[in-house]
Order: C-alpha cells, then structure tokens, then sequence
C-alpha cells in the first residue's frame, strides 16, 4: 500500500491506535479466508475487480466531497500504483486462491518485505545488504522453498503453480510499494489508496472480460457464503483496512506498523484450520516460523530506509 510523503504528524489517542492495529492485524489477517471463500463461486479476477471498484469509489467520493482535486499527474501514477497492486497482485493473489489454503497463500504473502529489501538494493540503490539482511534473505529463500514444496498427491502440480503465482503477486505489491514513494501520486494518503483501487478496477473489469469471466458469470450460481464474504473484502477488507494503514504511517513509525506483517499469517493459518479444515502440519509451521524470522531479520538490517520493509501482507490481501 502506498505511503504517505508527509512526516508523522501529531500522535493520536490510545484508544484510537489500538484499534487501528487490531484492524491491520486481525481483519488483514481475517482477509486470506474471506477471498477463499469469494472465489469458490465468482470469478477472481471479477471478485478483485468489484472489490476495488466498490472500495475505491467510496474512498475517492470521502476525500472529494473534503476538497482533494487530483491532477492528470496524479491520475496516470495512481494507475501504475493500482496495476502493481490491484491488477498483477491481487489478481494474481485471488485466482491463487481457487487453488493454494488460505492459510499457505498469507505465508507466502509475507515474504514482500523480503523482495522489497532485494528491489531497495538493486533498484533505488539507497541501501546496502547488512549481514542480518542476507541471513534473512537467505533463511526466506529457504522458507519459501518449504512452502512451496508440494505434499505428493494427484494435484501436487495445480499446487505448486498456484504458489508460484503467490510468490509473483508478493513481488508485484513490492514493486508497487518501491513505486510508491514517485512525488507524482496523490499526497493525500486517502487519496492514493482510493485512486488507484478505483482506477485498477476498470482495468480488472476488461480484463476479466477479456478471460471470459463475465460472460459465465451469474448472479443465481454465486452462494451466499461468496457474496457475503465479498462483502466483507469491501468494507473491511479495503475500506476499513486500508485506510487505517494509510492513517497508521501518517502517525506511527513504519518500522511498528510492518508488525502485522508478523500478525497477519498467524491469524490467517488459524483461521484458515478452524474455520475451513486447512492443513496445518510440522511442515507448514516450521516454514512458517522461518519465513517470519526472515522478516524479522531483514526489518532489523535494512538500516536508514526501513520503511521500504513496511508492506502489508493483505492485500491482503
């Protein structure tokens, strides 16, 4: 998600940041589980494509019914910003889902702050690899390795494929997140999460009609458990959500907000075991533990440019 240009401002309430953090941990967390459940009846790339448009109009109408008036500079960033977030990433994310757990899907997910250290070095070449940044990166490549490794099984390849496009979905956010700091986006945080959901999704909507999904897709074959949790990715999963976490950056360290990074696949993993039988073995944990340590230890190594290392699981998703 995009960050703010401005400087922390005045810190808030207790009360006020605290629940702020219980959405970005807990609701992102919830998010994983909620796309499962959309798309086992609407189509994915429709799912990300009504999500962000819903969304992202209700965002954009708040902050222009308060005055914002975005320049054509700000609209064509804002539609590079939402085809690295909305249009590659969360559709890769969503199709995922019809085949990778929920559960599986928020671990890999959590590996962006890992690609985001990588593009920080090679692409801004604004930082240095520390030794706690390559152990890092080293002990993620490992996680990721032990995620991916399919359990043998009749749809063992379906599984690695849809893991692969996991992986290119985390890349994809962490490219827009290393874009999201171009003076041209919206200086408005809300404003920036709001353009580029709403501009993202008349992409999404071609292309989801370009895949034929439109045209098999009817309202009598969605189930209830569908459009309920499609629902809920719009208003809390983006509306909610994803504005907190541009207020959050406005008032806390980045470095404190990147901790539901941590948060957000514990939740998911368990949500994803208690509520839709997910497997949940030695094997899932231990990568699981390895990808998290990873993060951590790249959150610790990244040195002056640590807000890079900030990303959101969510997208959760």
């Amino acid at each position: 998600m995009p960050f703010p240009h401005s400087s922390i401002t005045r810190r808030p309430g207790t009360i006020a940041l605290l629940l702020a953090f219980f959405v970005i941990y807990v609701v992102w967390g919830s998010t994983y589980l909620a796309i499962r459940y959309a798309v086992e009846t609407i189509p994915p790339l429709l799912v990300v494509a009504v999500r962000q448009g819903i969304a992202g109009s209700a965002i954009f109408a708040w902050v222009y019914g308060r005055g914002y008036r975005p320049t054509l500079r700000e609209w064509r960033a804002s539609v590079i910003l939402g085809i690295l977030y909305f249009v590659i990433s969360h559709g890769a994310l969503h199709w995922a889902e019809t085949i990778v757990p929920s559960g599986l899907t928020a671990l890999l997910i959590a590996s962006e702050p890992i690609w985001i250290a990588i593009l920080s070095v090679v692409v801004l070449r604004e930082e240095r690899f520390t030794a706690k940044t390559i152990a890092g990166l080293v002990l993620g490549i490992v996680g990721v390795g032990l995620l991916m490794r399919a359990e043998p099984g009749a749809g063992h390849g379906r599984m690695l494929l849809g893991s692969v496009v996991v992986v290119i979905s985390a890349i994809a956010w962490s490219c827009g997140v290393i874009y999201s700091r171009n003076p041209a986006l919206p200086k408005d945080p809300i404003a920036r999460a709001g353009m580029a959901a709403m501009t993202a999704s008349v992409l999404l909507f071609v292309v989801s009609a370009l895949r034929g999904e439109m045209a098999h897709a009817h309202l009598q074959s969605f189930s209830m458990r569908s459009v309920w949790a499609l629902l809920y990715l719009i208003v809390f999963g983006t509306i909610v959500a994803f504005t907190t976490y541009t207020w959050l950056l406005d008032h806390c360290s980045p470095t404190l907000v990147s901790t539901h990074t941590y948060v957000n696949p514990i939740i998911a993993v368990l949500l994803g075991w208690l509520l839709a039988g997910e497997t949940l073995n030695s094997r899932v944990i231990l990568a699981g533990v390895v990808t998290l340590t990873a993060v951590f230890l790249i959150s610790r190594g990244t040195g002056a440019k640590q807000e890079l290392v900030a990303a959101p699981a969510d997208e959760a998703a």
